[in-house]
């Protein structure tokens, strides 16, 4: 079973039921009327993709439509009632395997179009649900050895990761014992020795037949994903390293095996098994890497709903007796009426029809404060609902923003070249370079007089030192290193892009919630009752506000809104850190009534009835606020918090300021990013203008958006790469788009999985201070990179000319190739201190 979208489409609607059309940044819809300015060009979703647009210019971007057509390879109009699914494809390891699973997909009847990427090991198929055959597509990508599977089945995952080590061991194993043949009965003769071992009662047949089994169980099963490269590449007509690596092991082979038949014993099995260990342990590491990737869309698709309960009964309205079934997504259409219950979340975006609960936006929007929505308010798909029950009138196409989300991840993630990709480029170059010298130096021999023998051998040296494992080394064995630093120093790397990019990155965008703040709703302070000078309610001048906390946590526990949890854990707090007035009295939920707006009810005798919450709500339960409390609550306003006021008696008592707090070292870390101003700092975040009002004063901080939904996060990375490579910073999985659109993403281990899968690094158990660490490091990994590859194509510059001249054998040429990568491995082993 694969995982199944509709076609991508807008969705939603405005306050009046029907968006006026697609914002010109995010592609969201856009309120009637749409938000506009009169500088700018273009209608937008909200202040926020204005505000971007009018900073950063409208940067050359195509269509999104035909770009996604371009991507998918899509020659034609796909039809409205086309579906996508994603399957995983165990076995792609370069760019040919993904232009031949994109390829062969596109040839399967009823498929309008296909997209693999070896980025992810995944393929992206749009198809006609009447015609395609999809078990089909998967048999056949089967008998190329490519298999597939449901994203979402982390087990599959784990034993694919399963057969990959068994590959490597068991190749490791039947390697070892080919060399150790050679160390006791064939080196010695070869610049002869006797024996380590007497042969006796073994002749060399015998000897020579073990090394070619073993041998050939190396080269045709653990070898088995290279010689399949290498035959793909000839099917798509794009020569890569795989075709190199296969030529020059598949030859030594070959020549060895018509040596012992011809009796002769200087044979090169050894240069076989040396050749095919070595790349295989490099793609092994790779192939781990690049699961992280598939991770990602996997998790992200999890969060989707996949069902809805739709009414089937009753008036348009609601009203009169309705029965309720369960549908699949597929079959709701615009206007349906669905049933949303508390901790689910909304199957797709539309309009709240009847109910008023909190809903939890943090996954789509990044919101930290859940917002109150009311009959005639717009819901997003991939929502939560967190307090009361809710009915949705479906809005258009009956399309969800959080299914956009795994369209939008998809075509950033794989869109993203790595290292390999670099280097498949190449080797359209270098393989058919070295196949033209080895025929060259071949015949070239031939001419000056030499044998047959002689000239194959000549030519196959020139294979031999010239296959590029120590190119292919490079780049995996110092990031290796530098991973392991790093994890000393808390910081999980997910991807070599971090060695590559962060060196040169020009712009950093810090999201703000969760990243330069805690991202926890939690009291910041208590504005008590000290200007008065007391009252029959046995209130004493000072007062702190703890009586009033204390009350208001009482009757906060019956309700499940995020602020009302944060009020509580606020007075256990106190009642933990030894405050006496903070005891938290016990109200009945008989006494207590949960309101839209806040909680009232009767907490003892003394106080009578306790009204906590919004301050219209106490202004309409008859409570005045006191004028300190008006300012409280403008104060915490203008720094982005809620204020959360308690009263009771005709007046207020306390004002209870709930938001969250910045980090304590986001102002230095920003300083150190900001490098004396080498690198420009922008703060992103999905939240009011108030709330990020106080980044916009630090020095570094270059630009502050707020009020940016998801898609324009995502959107406004890639504009910010006009200026130059950009990394992201961020923690939520609505920054997860941002983070993969960036050059570089790093995401703090105390925020979501989608988000860490996302990123290129993780922050595990550290702050942000850790951030200024990723930078330094990356640093002293770059410079050994290149180190790497200065020598691998030095080598190579050097070798394959002297093998082209004869003046080096295949035994020789094994051995230069090996301490080649041995000089790769001990530079990538060296302390980066």
């Amino acid at each position: 079973m694969s995982t199944t979208t509709r076609s991508r489409g807008s969705a939603g609607g405005d306050s009046d039921g029907d968006g006026a059309g697609g914002c010109d940044l995010c592609g969201l819809p856009t309120p009637t009327p749409p938000v506009t300015g009169d500088d700018v060009d273009g209608e937008f979703c909200c202040r926020g993709c204005l505000e971007i647009t009018r900073a950063l210019g409208d940067a050359a971007s195509a269509d999104p439509e035909t770009v996604e057509r371009e991507l998918a390879g899509e020659a034609d109009e796909v039809p409205g009632d086309a579906e996508r699914t994603y399957m995983a494809v165990d076995g792609m390891h370069c760019a040919t395997c993904e232009a031949f699973v994109s390829g062969t997909a596109r040839t399967c009847e009823g498929v309008y179009a296909a997209e693999a990427s070896y980025a992810n090991d995944m393929v992206r198929v749009t198809y006609d649900p009447e015609t395609a055959d999809l078990d089909g597509l998967s048999g056949t990508l089967a008998r190329y050895g490519y298999g597939t599977r449901d994203p979402e089945e982390r087990e599959a995952a784990e034993r694919s990761d399963n057969q990959v080590a068994r590959f490597v061991i068991g190749g490791g194993v039947f390697g070892m014992m080919v060399m150790l043949w050679y160390v006791l009965f064939l080196y010695p003769t070869y610049v002869g020795f006797q024996p380590v071992v007497e042969l006796g009662v073994f002749d060399g047949i015998y000897i020579l037949g073990n090394i070619w089994v073993m041998t050939s169980i190396v080269l045709f099963y653990t070898g088995f994903p290279i010689l399949r490269g290498a035959l793909v590449s000839l099917r798509a007509g794009q020569p890569n390293m795989d075709l190199l690596v296969s030529l020059a092991a598949t030859s030594a082979y070959v020549y060895s095996t018509a040596a012992v038949l011809v009796g002769e014993t200087h044979v090169y099995f050894d240069v076989t098994v040396a050749i095919i260990l070595v790349v295989t342990l490099g793609n092994y590491y790779e192939d781990r890497i690049k699961r992280k990737a598939a991770g990602m869309l996997s998790d992200l698709a999890a969060s989707r709903v996949s069902e809805a309960r739709r009414r089937v009964a009753g008036d348009a309205d609601g009203s009169g007796d309705t029965a309720v079934e369960t549908v699949a997504l597929d079959a709701l259409e615009s206007d349906d009426l669905v049933e949303v219950r508390p901790g689910e979340r909304v199957p797709v975006d539309g309009t709240v029809r009847e109910g008023t609960a909190a809903v939890d936006e943090a996954l789509v929007t990044g919101e930290s404060m859940p917002r109150t929505k009311r009959p005639g308010d717009d819901v997003l798909g991939g929502t939560v609902v967190t307090d009361r029950p809710l009915v949705v009138a479906v809005g258009e196409d009956a399309a969800s923003t959080l299914d956009r989300l795994v369209e939008l991840l998809w075509d950033i993630q794989s869109a993203r070249s790595g290292v390999q990709r670099l280097a498949d480029k190449l080797a359209t170059i270098f393989v058919p370079t070295v196949l033209v010298l080895a025929a060259v130096a071949f015949g070239w021999t031939l001419v000056r007089g030499g044998t047959p023998t002689e000239a194959l051998l000549v030519g196959l040296t020139v294979l031999i030192v010239s296959c590029p494992c120590a190119l292919g080394l490079a780049t995996p064995l110092a990031v290796a290193s530098g991973i392991k630093e790093a994890a000393s120093r808390g910081i999980v790397v997910a991807s070599e892009a971090v060695f590559e990019a962060v060196p040169d990155v020009d712009v950093v965008v810090f999201d703000k919630t969760g990243t330069l703040t805690d991202g926890d709703m939690a009291v910041l302070r208590v504005v008590g009752d000290g200007e008065n000078s007391g009252g029959d309610d046995g209130s004493e001048a000072g007062d702190d506000g703890s009586d009033a906390l204390a009350a208001a946590a009482a009757l906060e526990r019956f309700s499940a809104h995020p602020l009302a949890t944060a009020v509580v854990e606020a007075a256990e707090d106190r009642i933990e850190a030894g405050d006496a007035n903070a005891a938290i009295p016990d109200v009945s939920a008989g006494d207590a009534t949960v309101h839209d707006r806040g909680v009232s009810g009767d907490v003892d005798g003394e106080r009578g009835r306790v009204v906590v919450g919004h301050p219209s709500l106490l202004r309409d339960e008859g409570v005045t606020l006191a004028s300190a409390h008006e300012a409280a609550v403008e104060a915490a306003r203008d720094e982005g918090a809620v204020p959360v006021v308690v009263g009771w008696g005709g007046r207020s008592r306390a004002v209870l300021v709930v938001g969250d707090e910045p980090r304590e070292a986001w102002d230095d870390v920003v300083a150190a990013v900001a490098a004396g101003g080498r690198r420009e700092v922008v703060v992103l975040t999905g939240d009011s203008e108030r709330a990020a009002r106080r980044f916009r004063d630090h020095p570094d901080v270059t630009d502050v958006f707020a009020g940016v939904p998801p898609e324009a996060k995502a959107e406004t990375v890639e504009r910010l790469r006009a200026r130059g490579t950009v990394a992201m910073v961020g923690d939520g999985s609505n920054d997860a788009p941002a983070l993969a659109a960036a050059d570089i993403g790093i995401a703090l281990g105390t925020g979501t999985d989608i988000a860490g899968d996302a990123a290129d690094a993780v922050l595990v158990g550290r702050d942000i201070d850790a951030i200024p660490e990723v930078f330094s490091l990356s640093t002293g990994v770059n410079r050994r990179i290149r180190g790497n590859l200065a020598w691998a194509f030095g080598y190579n510059a050097v070798a394959i000319p002297l093998a082209a001249l004869g003046v080096l054998n295949p035994l020789f040429a094994a051995v230069a190739m090996g301490t080649s990568s041995l000089l790769v491995v001990a530079n990538s082993a060296r302390s980066l201190d």
